[in-house]
């Protein structure tokens, strides 16, 4: 269990890694990389609370396999791993 807990509408996120390696073979140095846009929800915040008062609850839950916007987030290192902390709203959609 993480001890990274996200507030508001938050969401704690573990980022896929990308092949190191091309289909034909070639390596790719860390600067020719993409920023991952896949990951796993590993906790999420309580909600955003509405006008009324009341917290509206995430639709992303723990153990959920998500894409995120390209630049989204900001990426923190907890205990030697590297996760995202991104806003519900980054978040584009549930894959399964």
């Amino acid at each position: 269990m993480s001890k990274v807990k996200p507030l508001g509408d938050r969401i704690l996120v573990q980022p896929e890694e990308r092949d190191e390696v091309t289909s034909s073979g070639l390596v790719l140095p860390d600067t020719a990389k993409e920023k991952p846009m896949e990951g796993n929800v590993v906790e999420v915040g309580p909600g955003s609370r509405n006008d009324s008062g009341t917290i509206q609850e995430l639709e992303v839950k723990k153990g959920d396999r998500v894409l995120f916007a390209k630049y989204a987030g900001t990426e923190i290192k907890f205990d030697g791993t590297e996760y995202l902390i991104i806003s519900e709203r980054d978040i584009l959609a549930i894959l399964q």
